[in-house]
């Protein structure tokens, strides 16, 4: 069996890596000339560690990663504590798989090498014109020129895919009002003790700022989300240092000592897209951020795509009917995925409610999992707890 993965970021190596330990053939399709990710951070709850661990990265991921000792939102007017779950090896007794946050690029590199030593073909510089199928093959046609056949094609290529939009049209994202920056400060840029070890998320009326470690703690990740009407949908695109600190001026000293200490940030608009209700036609079929785009709100984008690449192997892997297992495969996801969606929405609107709301709505929380024998870890079974096959 031979795929056709469209798409050299996370989500598709690690489908790449996936298949090929089900015995799949795999060529791995990049339009950029060179294999990079932007210098971000993520986070991988236990639902994502745990696929990971189950392709042989442990190892090497926990090298790379920093652990926390707890997610913790706060207050920005008071700093006061809003919620914390706790991390570390609760995690592991719970959910069975660390969380670990990670510099996308160490995760890419990983990756990459995982499935170079599996066998699995990378062409880097290769656009996609078009994808052509029938009943027994997939054909994929290059700007380059030349084709390659397969079994199946898989787009795993973003949030902008050209393969949905060959597929299922573009369909029109809404600005979701928000607009995110983001960057990374090497932790010794900062005075020792500043950033706590958790995943912290500070929450204020029109805006909130996340931070974290990477990098064994070498380096800072930071994400700070303000309402504004500014539309340029890019990762890439840079921002001013002095807007930055403007918008979080006056927030406590962990989050201004960060601002402070950045010299390149990058800013981008946040766009909503609907869910569609079916991603696969006939041999081709989409994955990660091409089938449902995720807002940053509940760090589940690359997890997602991480679980996809797990079912969409178990479901594939010496099947008969390819089609039917592709249709399978989404059958197991959309549900899912769209609860993920959904929760990242609920998040975007609870970080950024006037401060009395979200102090009624954290109390009823927090009291609901007092009362709960799992406390606050419990109401995250749902997402961390998935056992994807």
């Amino acid at each position: 069996m031979r795929a056709i993965l469209i798409g050299g970021g996370i989500g598709g190596l690690a489908a790449a890596l996936a298949l090929s330990r089900r015995g799949v053939a795999v060529t791995v399709l990049e339009k950029s000339p060179v294999l990079g990710e932007a210098g971000a951070g993520l986070q991988l709850g236990p639902n994502a560690t745990r696929v990971l661990f189950d392709l042989g990265l442990g190892e090497s991921l926990v090298a790379k990663a920093f652990a926390p000792e707890s997610a913790e939102i706060r207050a920005a007017s008071d700093q006061s504590l809003l919620l914390r779950n706790t991390l570390g090896a609760s995690a592991v007794a719970r959910w069975g798989a660390p969380y670990l946050q990670l510099h996308r690029a160490d995760l890419q590199a990983l990756l990459h090498d995982a499935v170079l030593a599996a066998g699995c073909e990378m062409r880097l510089g290769a656009a996609v014109v078009r994808i052509d199928q029938d009943e027994a093959r997939v054909r994929v046609i290059l700007s380059e020129g030349g084709s390659l056949e397969g079994d199946f094609a898989v787009g795993c290529d973003g949030v902008r895919s050209g393969v949905r939009q060959s597929l299922f049209g573009t369909g029109a994202p809404r600005f979701t009002g928000q607009v995110a920056w983001r960057g990374m400060v090497p932790a010794d840029h900062l005075p020792r003790g500043t950033v706590p070890p958790v995943a912290a998320v500070w929450a204020g009326p029109g805006r909130h700022f996340v931070h974290y470690y990477v990098r064994g703690g070498q380096a800072v990740n930071f994400v700070g989300v303000v309402e504004r009407d500014w539309r340029e949908e890019s990762w890439t695109e840079p921002g001013d240092p002095a807007e930055l600190q403007a918008d979080f001026a006056g927030w406590p000293p962990v989050v201004t000592a960060i601002c402070a200490a950045v010299t390149s940030p990058f800013r981008w608009a946040l766009f909503d897209r609907p869910p569609l209700p079916t991603w696969t036609q006939g041999r081709v079929t989409l994955l990660g951020d091409a089938a449902h785009p995720m807002l940053p709100f509940l760090a589940q984008g690359a997890a997602m795509a991480i679980e996809d690449a797990a079912v969409l192997a178990h479901q594939v892997g010496g099947a008969a009917d390819i089609p039917g297992a592709l249709l399978a495969y989404q059958g197991d996801r959309l549900a899912r995925t769209r609860r993920v969606q959904e929760a990242s929405r609920f998040n975007a609107r609870l970080f950024h409610l006037p401060m009395a709301v979200g102090r009624a709505a954290f109390a009823a929380a927090g009291l609901a999992d007092s009362l709960h024998p799992g406390g606050t870890a419990a109401r995250f079974d749902w997402l961390y707890g998935y056992k994807a096959p």
